[in-house]
């Protein structure tokens, strides 16, 4: 029994010898760890972690929770000073990389090591980046929520309403239909909009931020701001579920089809738009289809001219040639396609032939 018991000790003396071995005591723990979040501006990423020798290395690993063709993983060191018991932290600071839209989420772990060669991996946590100025009530229907913090239960049940037209309008027009989840968030007006952006634009009212499946637009409970936000809600959306619906690493849509399906799922084309492509009709002056397919200009007038045809161009190929088909161009960019080859495949001309017929259309109804 004695030689036993001396072949054990010895064993477990030779392990403690050993680098990296079994140390008695040994513990590499985490004491806490937390995320503050300071929106827009940015997370402080902290952690507390001790261990029985210095801690030598410490690690955040996070991705964002929005629509990629690949993870992407970010990776930061943490500076600190080696010792036995570390409280260290990080912060993102977004007025250098960029914001991100409330309601959108990151997950995030740690790695530790000390210098024992022990090491620690924390379990994946969420954080929701809200905007935590307001204090917000929800309604969900179907796959949207809507968020809102001013304004009574109906005025949010009527922008819902509009939501639920805004996608069966869409439905109906194109077959493009909403594939994942929408968080909708209602800021009071475009003031508390632009509070919550990095760096706005000053004639910010609305945005759709399609990669995270996330709209946020300022309207207030007047009826004249909710007449407005109906449609901008309608335009938004559609920008959103037509990116859900083509999302491919290759290409994206032309920038007409993308806004002419926004401005039909808004209704009726306004009378001031009407009016700009009668004044380009007879001054010959018409953007080509094929100029439309990038950004538009920052000029009102050329802008106003641009939205106006590109709800012509898709107006003129449902009416023409159906739903089905405008589905199938969807489908078509979604493998992606580029728009020549696009429009090719499934209605037989490209570019400029659907220029040559949407001009000749125009001239049939001015005629008329």
């Amino acid at each position: 029994m004695k030689k036993t018991v001396f072949v054990i000790v010895a064993i477990l003396t030779l392990l403690l010898l050993m680098p990296g071995g079994v140390r008695a005591g040994s513990a590499l723990e985490i004491e806490a760890s937390s995320v503050m979040i300071n929106f827009p501006a940015g997370l402080t990423f902290s952690i507390t972690t001790v261990s029985d020798v210095n801690i030598t290395d410490i690690r955040l690993h996070y991705t964002v929770d929005r629509m990629r063709h690949a993870e992407i993983v970010s990776e930061i060191a943490v500076d600190f000073t080696p010792v036995t018991r570390v409280k260290a932290q990080w912060v993102w600071d977004m007025r250098k990389s960029g914001g991100m839209p409330p309601g959108s989420a990151v997950d995030y772990w740690w790695t530790i090591t000390d210098a024992g060669g022990s090491r620690l991996e924390t379990a994946p946590e969420r954080v929701r980046i809200e905007d935590n100025r307001y204090d917000w009530h929800s309604i969900t229907e179907g796959e949207v929520t809507l968020y809102w913090y001013d304004g009574d239960d109906s005025f949010a049940e009527e922008l819902m309403d509009a939501v639920q037209e805004a996608l069966s309008r869409l439905s109906l027009n194109s077959g493009a239909e909403l594939e994942d989840a929408v968080r909708l968030y209602i800021y009071a007006n475009a003031s508390d909009l632009r509070g919550s952006m990095i760096f706005p634009q000053e004639w910010t009212g609305g945005v759709a931020f399609t990669q995270f499946g996330i709209i946020a637009i300022g309207i207030s409970p007047s009826p004249s701001s909710l007449a407005w936000g109906k449609r901008a809600i309608a335009h938004e959306l559609t920008h959103l579920v037509v990116h859900q619906v083509t999302f491919n690493p290759y290409n994206h849509i032309p920038i007409w089809l993308d806004e002419g399906l926004a401005m039909m799922s808004e209704g009726e084309l306004g009378s001031e738009f009407e009016g700009a492509i009668f004044r380009a009709m007879s001054e010959n002056t018409l953007i080509s289809i094929r100029s439309l397919a990038s950004p538009f200009s920052a000029y009102a007038n050329e802008s106003i001219l641009s939205y106006a045809e590109s709800y012509k161009a898709v107006e003129y190929l449902i009416n023409e040639y159906g739903r089905e088909k405008m589905l199938e161009l969807l489908n078509t960019f979604h493998q992606g396609s580029g728009y020549d080859e696009a429009l090719m495949k499934v209605y037989g001309f490209d570019t400029d032939g659907l220029n040559a017929q949407l001009q000749a259309s125009l001239e049939t109804v001015k005629v008329d």
